[in-house]
C-alpha cells in the first residue's frame, strides 16, 4: 500500500517561512548548522526557528563534518531535533549522539548506493542528493535511474527538485520522503511561500496519482 510521501522544506532561515511550511502541510524543516553555507543559522537561531513548530512538524539539523561537542549543543538546545549528516561521516559518527539520524548521500556514475546503505544500519533513511561541490541547495538534479530498486533503508529523494518534477520524481522513484530547499526560494536562504505551497501541492498530486492507479 502506498504511504503518504513527507516533506521536508530545507535551509529555512526565517520564521515567515518556516509558518509557511508549516501551513501548507511539511512534516519537516530543515536548519543548516553549516557555517560555510548562504542558509546557514547558529544554533541559537535554530532553537529560536523550531520553537515555533507545532507537534507533529521535526526540526532537522544539517551538520557537515561537525564536532561532537556542536552536535551535543544543537540537541540540548533542540531536544527534539533529528540529525542529518552530509559531510565524511563514519556510522561510528553517526551513532555517537544516540539520537535518529538521515544520512546524505552523493548520487554520482558508479557510486555503490547498496553498500553505502549497509554501512549505515542505523540510519532513518538516506537522502539522496547530486554529486556537486559544496553540502546541498545546488538545484541540480542527478540521475534518478542511479537509485537501485532495493534499497534497504527509506529513502529520501532531493536534488534540484521544484514543484515542477517533484510528481515525477516521486512516480518514478517512490521515496519515503522528498527534500527541497533552492526550489522553493526567492534567494538563497529566502524561501517563497508561493513556491511552497505549489511544491507540496504537486506532492500529493503524485501520491493521489500512485493510489488512483493502485485502486
Amino acid at each position: 500500500m502506498q504511504q503518504r510521501t513527507r516533506i521536508k522544506i530545507c535551509g529555512l532561515t526565517r520564521e515567515a517561512d518556516l509558518d509557511a511550511a508549516v501551513a501548507a502541510g511539511a512534516d519537516a524543516i530543515g536548519l543548516v548548522l553549516y557555517d560555510k553555507s548562504p542558509r546557514h543559522v547558529t544554533i541559537e537561531r535554530a532553537a529560536e526557528l523550531a520553537s515555533r513548530l507545532p507537534a507533529f512538524v521535526t526540526p532537522v539539523g544539517l551538520f557537515v563534518n561537525a564536532s561532537p561537542g556542536f552536535i551535543t549543543q544543537a540537541v540540548l538546545a533542540i531536544p527534539q531535533l533529528e540529525l542529518q549528516f552530509h559531510g565524511d561521516e563514519t556510522p561510528a559518527d553517526c551513532d555517537a549522539p544516540a539520537r535518529p539520524y538521515l544520512r546524505a548521500a552523493r548520487m554520482a556514475i558508479g557510486f555503490d548506493l547498496l553498500n553505502f546503505a549497509a554501512q549505515y544500519p542505523n540510519a532513518q533513511g538516506l537522502l539522496l542528493d547530486a554529486d556537486v561541490e559544496g553540502y546541498g541547495g545546488s538545484g541540480k538534479v542527478f540521475d534518478w535511474s542511479l537509485i537501485p530498486r532495493n534499497v534497504p533503508l527509506p529513502v529520501v529523494l532531493s536534488g534540484g527538485l521544484h514543484a515542477g518534477n517533484v510528481t515525477d520524481g516521486i512516480l518514478q522513484v517512490r521515496p519515503w520522503a522528498v527534500d527541497v530547499s533552492s526550489g522553493v526560494e526567492a534567494a538563497k536562504g529566502i524561501k517563497d511561500a508561493a513556491a511552497i505551497r505549489r511544491f507540496c501541492e504537486a506532492v500529493r498530486e503524485a501520491d493521489a496519482r500512485i493510489a488512483d492507479n493502485e485502486a
